[in-house]
């Protein structure tokens, strides 16, 4: 399902159709039916069992692709990404009307339910902009937030729900993956929280949701503190990481960084004695963040999550068990989804008429 508003700007055109070069292709090579004469509207670029998909939302979603880089495409590379946007579309639209049939699509309720809790972290003003400079309207934002949650409804009735691991199944896998269970050392599970002097490079957005950047030290310094004070208060520090956090790989995710292991916690020793004085729920002092010259850009807070001990994890553990069991559903569920999409295109009447015209006019 395309995230449209979730799509990353600072990471270049040129990776990202490298990325789709391989399904884009796939897409072109079906189109080998090429040479029917359809009589179809030049703004229809496919359908599904007749449903027409328009060349506008392809160039809306083209666009967001793009985002704000400077380098332009080659036609070759832009149609690559334009034949694997439209098989998106295909299946999306696949599913919509599954669904449909299912009585399974989303309701105005729940679409304005979802709508609301995007808009919560911001004012009107800001949420307007953002709309803006992803190139939507209201009703765009709404017709996505629909189609998700109608895939996602979807998607639970047909399969997940149909998903079941037993404690065989578990105990295989570990038996099978022992080794995997055995920690050579400590394990930390952070959290953090991150504000910076350094400017932004040009064209990157800020991280977080407030869309709030410190421009020198004195700014960063006076912020970190406030949020400490805030968290020493009982302000839940996944939410502060995602609307002030500016690590653009972890405040997306309220601040986790997943499990650290204490050999590279080490590296940066006052993160490390300062971790090792706490307890899994507690946070950390301001600490001061430095570049490889050892001159301080920023400032941190970390939060312990958990700690694991060096040692083999048994089966009886909880965590253990929990583990493997979310590792099997998502891989089941995954193997699930790609057939079961596979199975509903058989059943569909697919026209795409964007190959078929790159294939008849084009190597």
């Amino acid at each position: 399902m395309l995230r449209v508003l979730n799509v990353s700007k600072s990471s270049g055109f040129v990776p990202r159709l490298q990325q789709m070069a391989v399904i884009g292709i796939a897409a072109l090579a079906i189109a080998g039916a090429a040479g029917c004469h359809r009589t179809h509207g030049p703004d229809v670029v496919a359908t599904v069992n007749g449903k027409p998909i328009m060349r506008t939302e392809v160039d809306q979603l083209y666009q967001n692709n793009l985002g704000d880089s400077q380098q332009q495409p080659s036609k070759e590379q832009g149609n690559i990404v334009r034949l694997n946007i439209i098989r998106q579309l295909i299946d999306e639209e696949i599913l919509m009307q599954r669904a449909a049939k299912l009585n399974l699509t989303a309701t105005d309720e729940e679409v304005d339910n979802q709508l609301n809790e995007l808009k919560a972290p911001f004012t009107q003003e800001e949420f307007n902009k953002r709309l803006a400079d992803k190139h939507l309207t209201l009703d765009d934002l709404k017709r996505q937030i629909r189609r998700s949650k109608t895939e996602d409804k979807l998607l639970n009735k047909e399969i997940n729900s149909k998903i079941n691991v037993t404690d065989a199944d578990i105990a295989s896998y570990y038996n099978a993956h022992k080794s995997e269970f055995n920690l050579i050392e400590p394990m930390y599970h952070l959290a953090q929280i991150i504000v910076t002097s350094q400017p932004l490079p040009q064209q990157q957005q800020t991280s977080n949701l407030q869309n709030n950047k410190a421009t020198n030290d004195a700014e960063a310094k006076k912020e970190i503190e406030m949020l400490h004070n805030r968290l020493e208060s009982g302000e839940d520090f996944g939410l502060l990481a995602q609307n002030f956090s500016e690590r653009p790989d972890t405040a997306s995710n309220g601040g986790d960084m997943g499990f650290v292991s204490e050999s590279q916690l080490h590296s940066s020793p006052d993160v490390y004695a300062a971790i090792a004085k706490i307890k899994p729920g507690q946070i950390t002092d301001v600490l001061p963040v430095y570049d490889a010259q050892h001159k301080t850009v920023g400032y941190a807070i970390y939060k312990l999550l958990d700690k694991e001990a060096a040692g083999q994890r048994e089966l009886n553990d909880p965590r253990v068990q929990q583990s493997i069991r979310s590792q099997l559903r998502e891989a089941r569920s995954q193997l699930l989804r790609n057939a079961y999409l596979e199975m509903l295109r058989d059943q569909a009447r697919v026209e795409n008429y964007f190959a078929e015209s790159i294939f008849k006019n084009g190597a």
